[in-house]
């Protein structure tokens, strides 16, 4: 995997920007639903399992346009952590009026990579780029699956990137 969940980030949250957002202010802040998510899952090297991650990230209750800030924090079993913060962008589908439906979401954000004795990933800056599908309940509480992919973007000449996919509980604050 290489820096195409970035890039589709990037297409797909300033194609929505310019769709919807552009006539208001393209970056017009609002509110957006405050989030803390809870990820446990794989980390894939190599396209090999390594090990296990918890990941937690808190999705901020404001948005710009069709991005939302997000700060996170990842650590394996292998000791290695990565903080981040960046931005995510979320599509409802299939949505009822009673806000029950589904979803899909895009997430950039650069961070910090801290190496335990897990795989040198070539840098101390490493971008963590995914994607995410799930499913909304009535009370906002979102579960999903999430893939998503950690490297320098070539700012090292040693960048073999890492892959995680999780599991994934989104619990709402307000």
């Amino acid at each position: 995997m290489d820096g195409r969940l970035a890039v589709l980030f990037f297409v797909v949250g300033l194609t929505d920007m310019q769709i919807n957002d552009c006539k208001m202010g393209c970056l017009a802040r609002s509110p957006a639903q405050q989030a803390i998510s809870l990820s446990f899952g794989d980390v894939i090297f190599q396209e090999k399992s390594i090990g296990q991650e918890a990941y937690v990230r808190y999705d901020m209750g404001t948005a710009f346009g069709p991005f939302q800030p997000a700060v996170g924090l990842s650590v394996t079993d292998s000791n290695d952590v990565w903080v981040g913060l960046g931005a995510t962008h979320t599509t409802r589908f299939w949505e009822r009026p009673s806000g029950v439906g589904g979803y899909a979401q895009l997430h950039f954000m650069p961070g910090v990579y801290v190496q335990g004795s897990g795989p040198d990933l070539g840098h101390d800056l490493e971008f963590r780029s995914g994607a995410e599908i799930g499913y909304q309940a009535k009370s906002g509480l979102r579960m999903g699956l999430s893939f998503d992919h950690r490297s320098n973007g070539g700012i090292s000449p040693v960048n073999p990137g890492m892959e995680t996919l999780q599991l994934r509980v989104s619990v709402p604050l307000n």
